[in-house]
């Protein structure tokens, strides 16, 4: 697979995902979330999934992490967003600890995983914050919990310049290499989405987790994520089109916003939070105050 095939697949990988300034390099991370025990509900199919929650307040914003990823990669957002809101972060099925025997890795069934997190928190008025995948996943959880969800934040998964393979035999070609050898073609897509400036071992930290993931759900999902973007994305992005921001990356700082909705953030690529926690903490918070 070539470096530009690589580097579109960059939307896959999606969302989630987030580490921190220099301390984010270690493989080990560490923040607030550490600090808040951790729960477990029942999916609509049995799966447990795993969430944590900190703080309080009307708003719950909810944190869903990207494609290969899990909820420690939102660490550097939970301790500056709970201190006013009710912060939630989980594991979707077949991530971290949620395991999952789950056969289809659709973004419907994940969003029903999200769902059912909330309901079980009993939240009212929910900001949904999904990297990558996690941005496909957020809106299909908004069909599920319908007037609770007052905005969806994609994170570099939405309007951005790249298109995703749409013909059957395209996404074929595009997910074969995984099925083949997951880890290493896991590993040299991970590493194509990083500025050169990024701290090495932040990368060799996101690089290792990603390509130790589940395998069967991965190659599964990510065919489900090229068909969700063909048959339903257009139309859904529509839908929640008052309610949807983003925050994407711009690599090189010349890059063109693509929809009035997006907020570029320079210097930084796929893995925006990680990368830039505290640009990125602030685009949030602007969002969270106009809701």
């Amino acid at each position: 697979m070539k470096y530009r095939e690589l580097f579109l697949l960059k939307l896959m990988v999606l969302s989630p995902v987030l580490l921190a300034l220099t301390l984010m390099a270690s493989c080990a991370y560490k923040s607030d979330s550490a600090k808040a025990s951790e729960s477990k509900i029942k999916s609509f199919d049995g799966t447990e999934i795993v969430y944590g929650k900190q703080g309080s307040g009307k708003l719950a914003v909810v944190f869903i992490h990207c494609w290969s990823c899990n909820s420690s990669f939102w660490n550097n957002q939970v301790g500056s967003f709970s201190k006013a809101n009710q912060v939630v972060w989980l594991d979707l099925a077949g991530h971290g600890k949620s395991t999952s025997k789950r056969l289809d890795y659709s973004m419907a069934n994940f969003g029903a995983d999200v769902a059912a997190v909330v309901n079980d928190i009993d939240a009212h008025k929910v900001l949904l914050v999904g990297h990558s995948m996690g941005g496909p996943v957020a809106i299909e959880a908004a069909e599920i919990l319908g007037d609770k969800v007052v905005g969806i934040v994609g994170v570099d998964t939405f309007y951005t310049p790249f298109t995703y393979p749409s013909e059957r035999e395209q996404i074929a070609s595009f997910v074969r290499p995984f099925e083949i050898n997951f880890k290493e073609s896991s590993e040299n897509l991970v590493r194509s989405m990083f500025t050169p400036n990024v701290n090495p071992e932040l990368v060799s930290s996101v690089v290792q987790q990603m390509g130790g993931a589940n395998k069967t759900m991965a190659v599964n999902a990510l065919y489900n994520i090229f068909t969700w973007s063909s048959e339903k994305g257009p139309s859904l992005l529509s839908k929640y089109e008052d309610k949807l921001f983003n925050i994407n990356g711009a690599p090189t700082g010349e890059e063109i916003k693509q929809h009035k909705s997006v907020n570029l953030i320079d210097g930084v690529g796929h893995f925006v939070a990680q990368a830039k926690p505290a640009e990125f903490n602030t685009a949030l918070m602007e969002i969270i105050t106009k809701l």
